[in-house]
């Protein structure tokens, strides 16, 4: 059985990840090699920042759940950025990403099992 702290603690996990994700995207269009640009760029601070926020959630939901049931829920953060980029980056979404989408909630289900 799942423990409900680990999942209490990767739900916040999978959604500031994908956010993350969302704001490195819109960081990297602003990306230079610049060292003083690169200190500006508040966008791709703030996805590093979501991302390291993420682990921090994984972490701590690993030390209450087992690894072999958290690491596959852990892929619903593509599920979370798929939506996320189809409404914040207006990426469109094939249903062959759909369906792909469905095949992980679907093995992530098995797995849990």
């Amino acid at each position: 059985m799942i423990n409900p702290v680990a999942i209490a603690f990767l739900i916040p996990a999978i959604i500031l990840g994908g956010f993350g994700s969302i704001y490195l995207k819109k960081g990297t269009k602003k990306l230079t090699f610049n060292i003083k640009k690169i200190k500006d760029n508040m966008t791709l601070a703030f996805g590093l920042f979501l991302f390291g926020s993420s682990m921090l959630f994984y972490m701590s939901a690993l030390r209450f759940g087992e690894l072999t049931t958290l690491y596959p829920l852990s892929s619903f953060t593509y599920i979370v950025v798929c939506i996320l980029s189809a409404r914040m980056l207006k990426e469109k979404i094939s249903n062959i990403k759909w369906a792909g989408i469905a095949l992980i909630i679907f093995g992530s289900f098995l797995v849990v099992m």
